[in-house]
């Protein structure tokens, strides 16, 4: 996985757009509406989204509508998921290091005291 694809997100407008898009296709005037940005602007960093591979254009008439694309966005969650197997698995360990040490949970005690 590229570390393109966070690059591509990190922009907080491009994150706008995206945000606007997860509720399906919109046509440029309906992001702009949305995301705040001149139409220009818009225009811009969808282009930019579409060269990266995380949008889509359909032609509809004298209409473009725009919409997200999955692959993109599941090569992310599969990166990440290897971090949050990671983080499990140090999470466990040190339950387990806890259990060992009978040391009761903070809430335990925080109630005790």
């Amino acid at each position: 996985m590229s570390n393109d694809a966070f690059q591509m997100l990190a922009d907080p407008t491009r994150r706008r757009i995206v945000e606007a898009l997860r509720t399906g296709e919109r046509q440029v005037n309906e992001i702009v509406e949305i995301a705040g940005v001149h139409q220009s602007g818009v225009s811009r960093h969808l282009r930019i989204l579409h060269d990266a591979g995380f949008v889509t254009m359909r032609p509809d008439q004298q209409r473009r509508l725009y919409s997200l694309r999955a692959e993109r966005f599941r090569e992310l969650e599969e990166w990440i998921r290897g971090f949050r197997l990671w983080w499990e698995k140090r999470l466990e360990r040190f339950e387990a290091a806890l259990n060992a040490n009978q040391i009761p949970p903070c809430s335990q005690r925080f109630n005790d005291e």
